[in-house]
């Protein structure tokens, strides 16, 4: 009996939330990838989906079906594990993520003291999912777009890593509950790191972008050039999961987002009736307002050529990133050193 209680319980309750926040999660993205939808066809003045369901509310699940059923289609000569392998793995990485996040105060599924560099480290594997994709389905195209994909992830993820580092020294912690809690100060908004390190919070957005191959920097997948990118022999469930697998992944970036610069689940103005709303609600507000960007800049922004894109990670972000690490640094050691001098 105590090995029930001290072993095994614990472990089902794990389980039970990891299953309660995958479902979550999945209903989320439902509505995210509808969202994302309507509102490029806003922006384009026409209805986008409107038929399933009341406004078109079920349109996400309709097209869940038709993935399902429709019959996977796998090229005769590629390598057929590593090209059903490749899919699975994409989105399972991007699920994984998702186990250090903290919605509200305690609500993590795992409080990991380097949540930060478990989720670079999870985000920094999901390349390999489309480096699999491109090489197994024995084309050129898709292999070339995988190229092209791994290029442009590598190089933006030096930038957000360097991005992080200047949060970090502000917060002194790699954990991403601490992190929030070092932004609750008694100015509400004005006291999370966006307003400090606004440069940062801007190259973050951007290299997210890159990050996640959303428009402007959709490279990867660029209809016009690449046919259909490193997915162009996919169809069916294999083809569904790398979408659900790169929407997990916006979901993400627009979490860590949120973490990192919008305070969390902490309300803007900490005073009531501000404090009387859950903090998960504050969450789910400033992630969705952020994939309000994602979707925005789909939208409007043009698409980047590959050269331009590659000067602007490497040339552009890089340095300046690079520089405001120095500078946030050099403010933390000698701003303490000034303040003690005084006193």
């Amino acid at each position: 009996m105590d090995f029930f209680w001290t072993t095994l319980w614990p472990l089902i309750i794990i389980l039970a939330q990891s299953l309660l926040l995958l479902v979550l999660l999945l209903v989320g993205i439902a509505y995210i990838l509808l969202a994302d939808r309507k509102i490029w066809a806003a922006v384009q003045m026409r209805r986008g989906p409107n038929v399933v369901g009341p406004w078109g509310l079920l349109q996400s699940f309709a097209d869940l079906l038709k993935f399902i059923v429709k019959e996977p289609v796998i090229p005769a000569g590629s390598n057929k594990g590593v090209f059903l392998l490749a899919p699975l793995v994409t989105c399972v990485l991007a699920l994984a993520g998702w186990a250090v996040i903290p919605v509200n105060l305690g609500w993590a599924i795992a409080d990991i003291n380097v949540g930060v560099l478990y989720i670079f480290a999870i985000s920094s594997l999901g390349v390999y999912g489309i480096i699999m994709a491109g090489w197994a389905s024995n084309s050129k195209y898709p292999f070339l777009a995988a190229l092209r994909s791994a290029a442009q992830m590598v190089s933006y993820e030096v930038s957000i890593g360097f991005v992080i580092i200047t949060v970090l020294l502000c917060a002194g912690s790699l954990n991403l509950t601490k992190i929030v809690e070092a932004q609750n100060g008694p100015y509400g908004l004005l006291s999370w790191y966006w307003l400090p390190l606004f440069p940062m919070f801007v190259i973050f957005f951007i290299s997210a972008l890159a990050e996640t191959n959303r428009p402007p920097f959709d490279l990867v997948e660029a209809e016009s050039e690449l046919v259909a990118g490193f997915m162009v022999e996919y169809g069916s469930s294999p083809y569904m999961m790398f979408m659900l697998g790169e929407y997990v992944a916006i979901a993400t970036m627009c979490a860590m987002g949120t973490i990192l610069f919008l305070g969390g689940w902490l309300p803007p103005v900490p005073y009531a009736p501000f404090t009387w709303v859950p903090g998960v609600i504050w969450f789910v507000l400033k992630a969705l307002f952020l994939f309000f960007g994602f979707a925005m800049a789909k939208a409007i922004v043009p698409r980047y050529r590959y050269d331009q894109l590659m000067r602007l990670g490497w040339k552009v972000f890089l340095p300046l990133s690079l520089a405001m690490v120095v500078i946030v640094a050099g403010f933390l050691q000698y701003g303490h050193l000034a303040k003690a001098a005084i006193k």
